[in-house]
């Protein structure tokens, strides 16, 4: 009896209440701008005070889908706690990119996904590189992960640049868009979609082991699975009105801010959409647990790559605009270093901070360029 009771009294302090779990993060006090944002809308006041406002909000909301996912797994099991992760890894920016894309938005639906593979692995890695190797000699993560994570990015870069050299040979320019790039661009989504379920098979069963970090004293759900649920489906819910309201400031907070939708896309919208991720990667990296840093930088640019894009394609079809997986080639050039720039820091499975500043400066140096990128 006292076991059982010990036990009772385990789980009910495990299991916190919505508003203190909420509580315990600062940038969760950015969702007051919620209401702001809504407010801005139904007063008819500048779309750029709206996409500012909406872009902030959905930095919390998309933490609070990575925190109810992670608490419903650890209800769930590991199994299939692991699917739910990688499925909704990322669905802040299928969220944003499925609006996008419903307003007639395909090139900052692009450029938000090369954006997203580009700031995982520069911005989100770089950043956690430094801040974790700060006086620290070094720190060691698993590389044969590492490296897995680069292969498949690899075949990333095989699907940007193909339909483009397509496009490119038979047609000399990547702006010609025909039913055969459709086409192309359907069937390659389809393989990229295949070969993700395939690395879900390869990570969460058949070679579980190498993608698992040093063991630690085991976390315990502290949600309830009623209030991961609850969790999970409220903030859903609010980000795809907050992603909403975002694309429907796009056009004049472009114009305002004197950028392009491009830059926008690929540097603004990319980063609002994995703010909460480069949080925890950095947090994981102070604390050096860089085997986490480095699976949540690498992780997000796979699904990405390997999930949200060809998702996106699939769906496209089906809204009736059709968008292909040709890209414009300072985004092929961008995925492509990136990933080359993976692989090296990856190879020894090691980093320091001044590996970290490297990728960071990468980072800064293709955002430049893409600032100054004209518009079409």
């Amino acid at each position: 009896m006292p076991d059982k009771a010990k036990k009772k009294h385990h789980k009910k302090k495990a299991a916190v209440s919505l508003l203190d779990f909420m509580r315990e993060s600062w940038l969760n006090w950015l969702l007051l701008l919620v209401p702001v944002s809504i407010a801005i809308e139904l007063l008819g006041l500048p779309k750029l005070w709206l996409f500012v406002a909406s872009a902030l909000a959905i930095i919390p909301l998309a933490g609070l889908i990575g925190h109810a996912t992670e608490q419903l797994a650890h209800r769930v099991g590991p199994g299939i706690g692991g699917f739910l992760n990688a499925t909704f890894g990322n669905a802040t920016e299928l969220i944003i990119a499925l609006f996008a894309l419903r307003a007639g938005l395909p090139e900052v639906v692009k450029a938000s996904i090369t954006g997203s593979i580009i700031g995982n692995i520069l911005l989100v890695l770089g950043l956690s590189m430094l801040m974790g190797g700060w006086r620290r000699d070094k720190q060691i993560f698993n590389r044969t992960s590492a490296g897995a994570s680069s292969a498949m990015l690899f075949l990333a870069v095989v699907a940007l640049v193909m339909p483009a050299v397509f496009d490119l040979t038979i047609f000399g320019s990547l702006e010609f868009v025909t039913p055969a790039i459709e086409h192309l661009s359907l069937l390659v989504a389809i393989v990229l979609i295949l070969t993700y379920v395939a690395s879900l098979v390869f990570s969460l069963k058949t070679h579980r082991e190498l993608f698992t970090s040093v063991p630690t004293e085991p976390e315990e759900a502290r949600l309830s699975l009623r209030n991961s649920i609850l969790l999970l489906f409220a903030a859903t819910i609010v980000t795809a009105v907050e992603a909403e309201l975002l694309v429907d400031g796009i056009h004049e907070a472009t114009a305002a801010l004197g950028m392009t939708e491009f830059f926008v896309g690929v540097i603004v919208v990319a980063v609002v959409g994995n703010a909460a991720e480069h949080f925890a990667a950095v947090v994981m990296a102070i604390k050096n647990k860089m085997d986490l840093a480095v699976n949540i930088a690498t992780g997000s640019s796979t699904q990405i790559a390997l999930f949200v894009a060809p998702v996106l394609v699939l769906v496209s079809f089906l809204f009736g605009q059709p968008m292909s997986l040709v890209f414009n080639s300072f985004e092929i050039v961008g995925v492509a270093l990136s990933v080359v720039a993976l692989t090296v820091v990856s190879l020894d499975g090691e980093s320091n901070w001044f590996e970290g500043l490297q990728l960071l400066a990468v980072y800064v140096v293709l955002a430049i360029v893409f600032y100054f990128v004209p518009a079409p």
